[in-house]
């Protein structure tokens, strides 16, 4: 899987051009950073940078940035409407597709701990990165900002976490960590009126509203503070606002977290309150870009509330996300422009071919692609059919004690069929990688023996690729077994043709395995190998005779 992080720098500087672009130019200069957007605001002299990408590669672009920053702002001249401390005020990290929280919180605090020992400049962390709950608010770290911090890193409890515990005037501090994605997220309303639209902000966020007596007063604590009523939904914040722009009302959104409160679960929620006020949603709007992740998993409520199958392809799932929530009714919504793993597709020459494309690339004098890439494609096949026949089962009458399991069946069919597509092309590049060690220079003593280590490794790689393609294909057959055994009678024939190509996954790239292996001189690493795939090979072809026995039962009874 991509592993691909978000990093939302805030500097404090929003007017002068050339400092913004020194710092976009900064930020952008690390190699397969993308820098998606540059938000400069005059009165809060500040500027909010998204740059996405691989960790390590984002980590180093974000203290290029702050690098840049320190030459460059000086905090002793700086005013603002914004809360700040530092030139680099606040450097969060954001986890996006193939990486933990816990991952991403670590990175926060290497790149701070950079920031401190290498600029000078003291650093707090927070929210995921946080040493202790005191420092988890940003609010509460940045809490007396720059005009306040000499004072502040003069009290023992308020050391830095990294970097020194002095007063750097010209920078200031900085404060890095990791939180949750955040969504900006509009539904939009069949109305003009924004007090409406705040009614339905005030019923679905976390907050809730002021509570009420019998009098229609605000009801008050001992403090004279107002009573809340908390909303319904955790991690979201909303206000109803109009906008002229699209002649209708929207409830702003703010959705601090989608793991826990689902998007889509938002959208709905919406719905459901709007209704009470007689309004209508009329659809919505995603602001900036959004991982995959909450689109797929709308896509999928959307179809089991349709009681379909959730299993579907990636690309229907995406379409029937936008179409459920209407999130094109008052901009384009374009996925790849909108989804943000979708800027970091990585290329797939192969797969990217047309069928007949395909097969006259692999009947060439070429070696590659090969049978190891074609062991892969059939193996995709065999899952795509274990997920049409799971599909051809949810819904049908007389298979409803099925339609749960088989549903799941289908999402992690979808899952294997993508993995298994990308080994197609990761097999060809496995074989590539052994010829450019091959290609290695041996003139020397010192270059036969680099090569010679350069050449084992790209054997061991080229040998575990089409192992891993094994293990991908039996899965897949063991997901053809239940389809044929527990799905659609009618599709029998079809989970048997998807145990046969699966099977011949298997058993390709076990042969590709056994080829690989001649040329490792690690004893070990070849009978572990040779071990596995024997014994997945066995269990391909008695898996494959239970499912083929089983589909030719179904058509003599």
């Amino acid at each position: 899987m991509i592993k691909l992080v978000e990093c939302v720098p805030n500097f404090s500087e929003g007017r002068d051009r050339t400092v913004i672009d020194a710092i976009a130019q900064a930020l952008s200069s690390v190699s397969g950073v993308k820098l998606l957007d540059v938000d400069p605001g005059a009165d809060t002299n500040r500027t909010v940078y998204t740059l996405v990408g691989p960790p390590d590669a984002v980590a180093e672009a974000a203290f290029r940035g702050a690098s840049r920053a320190a030459e460059l702002i000086d905090m002793r001249a700086h005013k603002g409407a914004h809360p700040r401390m530092g030139a680099l005020d606040v450097c969060p990290f954001v986890p996006v597709a193939g990486v933990t929280m816990t991952e991403c919180a670590e990175l926060a605090r290497g790149v701070g701990r950079r920031m401190g020992d290498e600029l000078g400049i003291p650093i707090y962390f927070y929210e995921h990165a946080a040493a202790s709950d005191a420092r988890r608010s940003l609010a509460d770290v940045r809490a007396g900002e720059y005009e306040g911090l000499a004072a502040r890193l003069a009290d023992p409890a308020w050391a830095p976490d990294a970097g020194p515990a002095r007063f750097n005037a010209r920078s200031g501090a900085t404060v890095v960590g990791a939180r949750e994605f955040l969504l900006a997220y509009n539904v939009n309303l069949n109305t003009r009126d924004r007090r409406l639209a705040n009614e339905v902000a005030l019923s679905i966020r976390e907050a809730g509203r002021a509570r009420r007596d019998a009098q229609g007063q605000i009801v008050r604590d001992r403090d004279g503070a107002p009573v809340k009523a908390p909303g319904r939904l955790k991690a979201v914040r909303a206000i109803g606002w109009y906008i002229e722009h699209y002649r209708q009302a929207q409830v702003s959104i703010n959705l601090l977290d989608f793991r826990t409160t689902p998007l889509h679960i938002v959208f709905e929620t919406a719905r459901e309150e709007a209704e009470k006020l007689g309004l209508l949603v009329t659809g919505s709007e995603l602001v900036g870009l959004t991982p995959l992740e909450p689109i797929l998993e709308a896509g999928r409520y959307f179809l089991r509330k349709q009681r379909k199958s959730a299993g579907s392809p990636e690309r229907e799932l995406v379409d029937t996300a936008i179409r459920s929530m209407g999130l094109d009714q008052v901009a384009p919504f374009d996925p790849a422009k909108k989804i943000i793993e979708y800027q970091f597709v990585p290329p797939a020459p192969l797969m990217s071919l047309a069928v007949a494309r395909f097969a006259d690339e692999v009947s060439s004098e070429s070696p590659a692609p090969g049978g190891g890439s074609v062991a892969a494609l059939m193996g995709c096949l065999g899952a795509a059919l274990a997920a049409m026949v799971a599909n051809l089962t949810v819904g049908k009458a007389g298979y409803e004690a099925a339609w749960e399991d088989l549903g799941a069946l289908a999402e992690r069919a979808q899952a294997l069929k993508a993995l298994l597509a990308r080994a197609v092309d990761a097999d060809t590049e496995a074989y590539n990688g052994v010829l450019d060690a091959m290609r290695l220079p041996k003139g020397t003593p010192g270059q036969a023996a680099e090569r010679e280590r350069a050449i084992e490794a790209a054997n061991k790689a080229a040998t575990d690729v089409p192992l891993q393609t094994a293990r991908h294909c039996l899965a897949a057959m063991e997901l053809a077994r239940v389809a044929a055994e527990r799905g659609n009678r009618n599709s029998a024939s079809d989970a048997g043709v998807a145990a046969l190509a699966a099977r011949a996954g298997v058993e390709g790239s076990v042969l590709n395995v056994l080829t690989n292996l001649s040329g490792i001189a690690d004893t070990d690493f070849r009978e572990s190998r040779e071990r596995e795939a024997a014994a997945l090979a066995e269990d391909a072809r008695r898996l494959c005779d239970r499912v083929q026995a089983h589909a030719v039962s179904v058509f003599r009874r």
